[in-house]
């Protein structure tokens, strides 16, 4: 099978969770792929691949939420601790 050049994109040769850098980088990739959704110019093959990649991005994401909020937690936790030894140090 050839590349045909008129041919749109396919989940093998567009960016995925492995191609992201960050976070942000992951959310503009969402953001194209809502974009080449929404146009109604992709075809049901390029659909599907395309929610693929959507889907695993939008768990990259959740995931980048959770370890950012899981930090934070453990901030307020430690200030939470220091506080408590401030107090009882008093």
């Amino acid at each position: 099978m050839t590349d045909d050049p008129t041919r749109p994109p396919t989940l093998a040769n567009v960016p995925g969770p492995a191609d992201v850098a960050s976070y942000e980088e992951a959310t503009a990739r969402l953001e194209e792929i809502i974009r080449r959704l929404d146009s109604g110019d992709a075809g049901l093959r390029e659909t599907l691949d395309l929610c693929r990649e959507g889907h695993t991005l939008v768990e990259y994401c959740a995931g980048e939420l959770d370890a950012v909020g899981q930090g934070l937690q453990e901030l307020k936790l430690d200030e939470l601790v220091a506080r408590l030894e401030a107090g009882t140090s008093a």
